[in-house]
């Protein structure tokens, strides 16, 4: 009869990769830093007759600012497809 060897499973060579894993990926993230976007607030406008998109964006955009960026804003964040607005339309401008 054949006497099998039994092997025994040790966790040693799982400990040591599990070390190294750490030793590499800790200070990989501890360097990183992370920034939270700021939380944009919005007015939400009935449009009148007469209002357009140029008019709204303008009024709420800053002298430095670009009126077009706001406009293109707008149109994303209410999911425009044109700008075209009509009268009695509520729609959400950042302010």
């Amino acid at each position: 009869m054949l006497a099998t060897r039994k092997t025994r499973f040790t966790l040693m060579p799982l400990i040591a990769l599990g070390t190294l894993s750490l030793a590499v990926s800790i200070p990989t993230l501890a360097s990183g830093h992370l920034y939270a976007a700021s939380t944009q607030r919005y007015e939400t406008v009935v449009v009148k007759p007469g209002d357009n998109l140029w008019t709204l964006a303008a009024a709420r955009t800053a002298s430095d600012g670009d009126v077009q960026a706001t406009i293109d804003r707008v149109m994303a964040d209410n999911h425009l497809e044109t700008a075209t607005l009509q009268p009695g339309q509520q729609i959400r401008v950042p302010i």
